[in-house]
């Protein structure tokens, strides 16, 4: 039985009084040191993008060649992961630069800023591991919880992880058009797809060219070693963001929910449902830097427009109020994340539900009936944040 089925009314209220404080604390407090961090972290990310492609130039040296892969590979992680997602949730608006503000801000991505936004910062934060809500439960493609109906094609689920680990950003470039709904729920036309496709080929045209037309021209002779260049940085970018995303959302201990959950929903419900959907892992600086400090997921979702550079501390915080009010706090090693996703992954290939453990929707369903019994000024949500 989920811990979320056991809380009173009376303690979800007050986890969502001390979380908003944090909240309130943290975004009060935000200055001259967040300022000096994001842009310190765009330096690096550009003099790594500049290193990587000079030494791609020089590939008829193979030293150079894997150095400019590895320098451009960690220069388009850092531009996706700390600076590109954490710029578009928001978190530095309030600096007034256009080149860091989420409404304006283009990525080295080929997903369109609109589109993410839509998807990632409305859908998934709003609805955060619902069901039939939250299209990042599998991306239409897989099957992420025994509470989705089985099929045959999900006996593809762990080569198909891999081709989307492999081609993530293509893959979050088109996750608005939903595929599934014309493919195979049969729900959209194809005129509909060809609508909404557009702006995205828009988006992905512009990235191609640049690197594999562009870059690879102005290295005259050497064009195949720095297409092969970029190409390498491009996949090994893509890898390691889906690892990070999936590390923080689909390990086993990972709640999901039914619908009816969000019926109603309270802010402290909010905050507890965004701690029980997510996990952390831990690593050095340099791994939290690396992952956009999404490796502190559970933080993000409570927080998703403050700077993440702020997370490590918070997460003090946040594990003792989960000890204080006994929610599960659910962290682990970066190896011991990754091995308990893709044992739900193997598992969800198989046809058969598994028996009610409390990490899916099943303890959760008829939750809205508690809900409205519930004190009516505690109806907030935390919309407002995603």
């Amino acid at each position: 039985m989920s811990i979320f089925s056991n809380l009173t009314a009376e303690q979800f209220e007050t986890i969502g009084r001390e979380l908003d404080a944090i909240r309130n604390r943290e975004l009060a407090d935000l200055g001259e040191k967040d300022e000096k961090y994001i842009r310190s972290v765009v330096k690096r990310q550009r003099q790594l993008e500049v290193a990587g492609r000079g030494l791609l130039m020089l590939g008829f040296l193979p030293p150079a060649w894997l150095a400019g892969v590895a320098c451009l590979s960690a220069s388009k992680i850092i531009d996706n992961m700390e600076v590109g997602h954490n710029v578009m949730h928001g978190q530095y608006d309030w600096m007034g630069d256009p080149n860091l503000n989420s409404r304006t801000f283009d990525w080295d991505n080929t997903c369109t800023n609109k589109n993410w936004k839509h998807s990632h910062n409305f859908e998934h934060h709003t609805y955060t591991n619902v069901l039939d809500m939250d299209h990042d439960i599998g991306y239409g493609l897989l099957r992420m919880s025994d509470d989705q109906k089985w099929e045959p094609r999900f006996l593809f689920n762990p080569v198909l992880s891999v081709i989307l680990a492999v081609f993530f950003q293509h893959f979050v470039a088109v996750q608005s058009l939903k595929l599934e709904d014309y493919l195979i729920n049969k729900t959209k036309s194809k005129e509909d797809i060809k609508a909404e496709f557009k702006p995205i080929w828009k988006k992905m045209r512009k990235q191609l060219v640049k690197d594999y037309l562009l870059f690879p021209a102005l290295a005259g002779p050497f064009a195949p070693l720095v297409f092969a260049g970029n190409l390498a940085a491009n996949v090994t970018r893509n890898l390691w963001s889906c690892v990070v995303i999936f590390n923080g959302h689909f390990p086993e201990a990972v709640e999901q929910f039914a619908e009816s959950v969000v019926e109603n929903e309270t802010r402290g419900q909010w905050y507890v449902r965004q701690m029980l959907g997510s996990a952390n892992f831990e690593g050095s600086r340099l791994m939290h830097l690396m992952s956009g400090n999404l490796s502190f997921q559970i933080e993000h979702h409570l927080f998703p427009d403050i700077p993440a550079h702020r997370y490590a501390r918070i997460s003090l915080e946040v594990q003792a109020i989960c000890e204080k009010h006994g929610l599960p706090y659910n962290t682990g090693s970066f190896i011991g994340q990754s091995i308990s996703t893709w044992k739900r992954i193997l598992k969800l290939s198989l046809p058969g539900k598994r028996k009610k453990d409390g990490h899916g929707p099943g303890p959760l369903k008829g939750l809205h009936a508690k809900a409205e019994s519930l004190t009516s000024t505690a109806k907030a949500k935390t919309r407002s944040a995603a």
